[in-house]
């Protein structure tokens, strides 16, 4: 384990899972150093974990600590632009977070993955094909496992998920492939300066990548510098789309590898996801047959766009993740069926304006089971709609009328709190009774 050069005094900024990893890493190293901790809340989360050496000041800030620290090592939920913070780094004090830490300790190769979306599939799918290719794989950073944690197990290959939050603290990860999925609005609260400034901060992942794979169907995400660029997209350059024998194909540079219609992750943009892990994997050393059976058989993380059954040319698939509209119109996007799209959408709707919805559901062949507090607001965005007061009651009735070649789909584009405890109690529940009902119906027409 690498020392920090020049480093006696430490402040962690920041407690709960990632703040204590660092405080392990920290104490791991061989030299001795003085770790303080400060978190705001009045109990932070991991407070009866933490070493009782490691002094901590809960429910405020320490400025004394702070402005008397060699190093800050910042949670990524708290802005530089914090006061507290601000005022250290004008005093010349560097502040970096977890992944920087990672990034002056590692020493086997790195997968990075940023984007506004996907990140989590693509991260948790090319671990997938990690494993199937025989290699010890760590996989974490903005989900899973601590970066950190992940050091002490001495895996042989990481595969990390980058939030743009975790990015702007760092600035020496070596990766061996990075890509930038897509660009959309999120976390405006954070940057003042829209949406060029929140890019920036997801731009930062290229910095010491060998390889930077970008969107070619979201140019955003291009770099303007990078050692050696490769990109994806649906067409067919690069890693990308081709029709061959009538079907579409995954391709890299026009050379057809697997039928899209193989891939057992639902939605066209788990089609653009598949191509990035791919071309991720490549990189990575990871044998490309490896690669094409872990899609065949990898339906995605719980309740994101997840298979849970298929029988009877009938596929059930939790999408329970969905809490808001804008999730909803992504699993949607380009999807397409040999049949009738069964949707199952209600909740809590968050005071959510649904209008947008209709003008996606109007093409396509749809009938929509609208449930919950707001089931009713929903209604009107289909004249192919039903009301009842449960998810349960909604997937009985349509079980009743699916035929092989239907989907049904829970994707409901309200939160859960109004008929369950969360989002993932009601998704297990879409999947306890699709198990259920899968066997039975289909076949039967």
């Amino acid at each position: 384990m690498k020392s920090l050069d020049g480093v006696s005094k430490v402040v962690v900024i920041g407690l709960g899972m990632t703040g204590l990893s660092v405080v392990n890493h920290l104490r791991r190293l061989p030299q001795s150093l003085d770790i303080k901790v400060i978190d705001t809340r009045a109990a932070p989360p991991g407070q009866d974990q933490l070493p009782a050496e490691v002094e901590l000041c809960c429910g405020e800030w320490q400025r004394g600590w702070l402005l008397d620290a060699d190093l800050v090592v910042a949670s990524p939920g708290i802005a530089l632009a914090t006061p507290e913070l601000a005022e250290a780094a004008a005093a010349g004090i560097e502040i970096i977070g977890d992944i920087e830490l990672f990034a002056r300790a590692v020493d086997k190769p790195v997968v990075g993955i940023t984007g506004s979306n996907g990140k989590s599939t693509v991260t948790s799918l090319v671990g997938e094909m990690a494993r199937e290719a025989g290699i010890d794989v760590g996989v974490g950073g903005n989900i899973g496992f601590a970066a950190l944690d992940m050091l002490e197990q001495g895996h042989d290959l990481y595969v990390l998920e980058l939030s743009s939050f975790q990015l702007e603290t760092t600035s020496s990860l070596p990766l061996v492939a990075a890509v930038y999925l897509n660009l959309s609005e999120d976390h405006m609260d954070r940057y003042p300066g829209g949406l060029e400034q929140y890019s920036e901060a997801k731009m930062r992942i290229f910095k010491h990548a060998d390889l930077a794979l970008f969107n070619r169907d979201d140019l955003a995400t291009k770099p303007a510098t990078a050692t050696q660029l490769a990109s994806f997209g649906f067409d067919g350059e690069g890693y990308g789309l081709v029709w061959q024998d009538g079907k579409e194909w995954l391709a890299v540079d026009g050379d057809a590898l697997m039928p899209v219609e193989e891939i057992a992750l639902v939605g066209r943009h788990n089609v653009a996801n598949s191509l990035a892990a791919l071309a991720l994997a490549d990189a990575a050393g990871i044998e490309r047959q490896a690669a094409c059976r872990t899609l065949r058989r990898y339906t995605g993380l719980d309740h994101r766009c997840q298979m849970v059954a298929n029988e009877h040319g009938v596929q059930w698939v939790n999408d329970s993740k969905a809490t808001n509209l804008a999730s909803t119109v992504a699993a949607l996007s380009g999807l397409k069926l040999a049949g009738r799209l069964h949707l199952l959408v209600g909740g809590d709707g968050k005071g959510a304006d649904f209008s947008a919805l209709g003008d996606v559901l109007a093409p396509m062949d749809v009938r929509l089971y609208c449930f919950g507090r707001d089931g009713h607001l929903l209604c009107p965005l289909s004249p192919q709609a039903v009301l009842v007061e449960t998810m349960q009651e909604a997937m009985m009735l349509a079980a009743e009328c699916v035929q092989p070649g239907d989907m049904v789909l829970l994707s409901p584009a309200c939160a859960s709190l109004d008929q369950f405890a969360n989002f993932m109690a009601r998704g297990e529940a879409f999947a306890e009774l699709a198990h259920e009902l899968a066997p039975q119906v289909g076949g039967k027409h």
